[in-house]
This record gives structure tokens, C-alpha cells and sequence, in this order.
């Protein structure tokens, strides 16, 4: 039984995390970390954590074999670090970074440590995501050429409570477009998609921005990337927080468009349709969800185990997601600048 450790209780660990990692055969989830005594207290009688900590240095003695670290992102840096001295494999939540250079000193440490350091891109093991990458490797639609991946929602509305600015602004929203806006947050999966469907790196891109809440961030509420790949084919990766934000009843998009030279695979989660479309007819595939944490633990478990990547994403993965997801901000930030 491999024994985890996990920093961070907040709220992406409770919904996702910590339950599918008491679902895992093989993992046993035994101490948890977090600055919040509250929190800690919460998540030990919800989920039955033996171990709950403050001290960090308690946590890493406390008999855990490896970590999944699911704290704010501008902590991930120290946490990794951590894991790095402690010599435990990591599973860090997306974001990997803030920047470049703090994403190189983690995989750095980690290597030099000795131990993989993985990234919680739990858009690969969605089975919708599983079929897309078995379809293309088959050549179901012959070479892909154009990926249209696109998710515009509102990132739980702008305000505490919705349609009522009296309640004061919704501050995990504000905290996520603080630290870089939704390319950043959100758009990491989507590029991380778009680079393993392909099996091509990023040659160039093109990053536009439109803020339609001006007054509160630098960075863009809505934005595109446009990804030029190795080998002829294009990305777009559309990301936004501001759909409907300040709407009482919310409504939001999540589209994966791959057309190739033998056809189109579309996927859609609201209309709940999932589709191949070739000049051999129309194939009507499973419909699921886009994200599977269960999915991930269970790669992660035998990732652990077998000392083998497999399929799950590293650090490098989360390091070139996170520099192009940044490197679109920038870009649109500079235009709107010079505009």
C-alpha cells in the first residue's frame, strides 16, 4: 500500500482529490497539511485522515511515501521544494507555477532528488479524452490538422451570491484572475490536450485578449491562443471567465472540435453529444465528462509502483503549459497596451 500525504484541504481537494484517492486500490491517503486549523479539522472528520498537520516537517515525517500537493499556486514552489528535500514523489495541482522559472527549479530539484514529479492534468484520463487520443493514433480521421478546444464559462460568477453586487465579490474569482486570468487556470488543460493529441510541440503562437470587466484585472477575462504545432497542424484554445458572470442563471460552453484529412471528432458536454463523423458514416461514441480524478489516481498508483511515466503528465508538461499559457496573457496584455 503506497501511503499519501496531501497539502492543501480546500475545496478542488474535497471535491476531487481526496475522495478518488480513498477510491484507489494501492493508495492509502494516512496526513494531511494545511495552514488552515479549520480546514484540517473539517477534512479529518469528512474523509477519516488519520494525520493532520501544521508543521511541515511533521507532515514529511509522518510515514507517507509520496505526496499530492492541492494548495494555492503561488505555494506550489515551496511545497515542491519540500517534497524535493524530503526525497517523496509529488502529484502538484495545475498550475504547476507562476512562471517559467519557478516550474525549472522544481523539476530541477525533483531530478536531482531523484523522485517523478507529476501534474494534476485530469483532463487526460477523462474517457472522452482517452477515445480522442485512441481515434487519432488509429487514424480514424486520418491527419489531424485543426483543434478548436474551447471552455467559456464564468468561474462561479462575480459576485458571493449571484446577480447581487451587495454581497461583495466572489474573492476565489478574484484570487484566479490575480494570479494570471483563466489561460493560466484553466486554459493549462487544454493546452496539455492539445500537445499530447497531437504528440507536437508549440512553434508559435498568438495570444488576443478582450476584458470585458475592465476595472478590476491587468490580465484578460477572456482570451484565445492560437497554437502553430510541428508537422502542419493548429490549435485554438478559447478560455473565458466572464460568460454570463454577472448572470442569476449561469450557462457555460465546453467544446473539443478535431478535424482532420478523414473527418471531424466533436465533442460537447453540454449537449451531451459525442461524435466521429468520417466518410464511413457517423460513429456515436460514449458521452462522459471532460475530467476524471479517479482516472488519474489510478495511472498515478501504477506510475508509483511500476517506476514507469506511463501516461501520467510531468513537469516538463506542466511547465510548457503554464510558459504558453503565460506567454498568451502577455501577449494580449501587450496589444491591448499598444492598441
Amino acid at each position: 500500500m503506497i501511503r499519501i500525504g496531501i497539502i492543501g484541504v480546500g475545496v478542488v481537494a474535497s471535491y476531487g482529490h481526496i475522495p478518488a484517492i480513498k477510491d484507489t486500490p494501492g493508495l492509502q491517503l494516512v496526513s494531511a497539511l494545511d495552514i488552515d486549523p479549520n480546514k484540517l479539522a473539517e477534512a479529518r472528520e469528512k474523509y477519516g485522515i488519520p494525520q493532520t498537520f501544521s508543521d511541515l516537517d511533521e507532515f514529511f515525517n509522518s510515514g507517507i511515501d509520496a505526496v499530492v500537493i492541492t494548495s494555492s499556486a503561488p505555494a506550489h514552489l515551496a511545497h515542491v521544494m519540500a517534497c524535493a528535500k524530503y526525497k517523496k514523489p509529488a502529484l502538484c495541482e495545475k498550475p504547476l507555477a507562476m512562471n517559467e522559472d519557478e516550474a525549472q527549479l522544481m523539476i530541477d530539484a525533483m531530478r536531482d532528488a531523484g523522485v517523478p514529479l507529476y501534474v494534476g492534468f485530469t483532463y487526460r484520463f477523462a474517457p472522452v479524452a482517452l477515445d480522442i487520443q485512441r481515434m487519432i493514433r488509429s487514424g480514424d480521421i486520418g491527419h489531424l490538422k485543426s483543434l478548436r478546444l474551447f471552455y467559456v464559462w464564468d468561474c462561479h460568477g462575480k459576485y458571493n451570491e449571484r446577480g447581487k453586487p451587495e454581497s461583495g465579490l466572489y474573492e476565489r474569482r478574484v484570487g484566479r484572475m490575480l494570479e494570471g486570468g483563466p489561460m493560466v487556470d484553466c486554459g493549462v488543460h487544454q493546452i496539455d490536450l492539445a500537445r499530447w493529441w497531437t504528440g507536437r510541440e508549440v512553434q508559435r503562437i498568438t495570444g488576443l485578449g478582450a476584458w470585458v470587466e475592465t476595472e478590476n484585472y491587468e490580465s484578460p477575462d477572456h482570451i484565445w491562443l492560437h497554437m502553430d504545432h510541428s508537422g502542419g497542424a493548429h490549435s485554438v484554445v478559447e478560455i473565458s471567465y466572464t460568460y454570463g458572470h454577472t448572470a442569476v442563471e449561469p450557462r457555460s460552453e465546453f467544446n473539443y472540435e478535431l478535424i482532420g484529412t478523414e473527418g471531424v471528432i466533436r465533442y460537447s458536454r453540454a449537449g451531451r453529444f459525442f461524435e466521429a463523423i468520417t466518410s464511413r458514416g457517423t460513429q456515436y461514441l460514449q458521452w462522459t465528462d471532460e475530467k476524471n480524478f479517479h482516472g488519474m489516481y489510478t495511472e498515478f498508483e501504477r506510475a508509483l509502483r511500476s517506476g514507469q511515466q506511463g501516461d501520467m503528465p510531468t513537469g516538463v508538461d506542466g511547465l510548457t503549459a503554464t510558459r504558453l499559457a503565460r506567454l498568451a496573457t502577455e501577449a494580449a496584455i501587450k496589444w491591448r497596451a499598444t492598441a
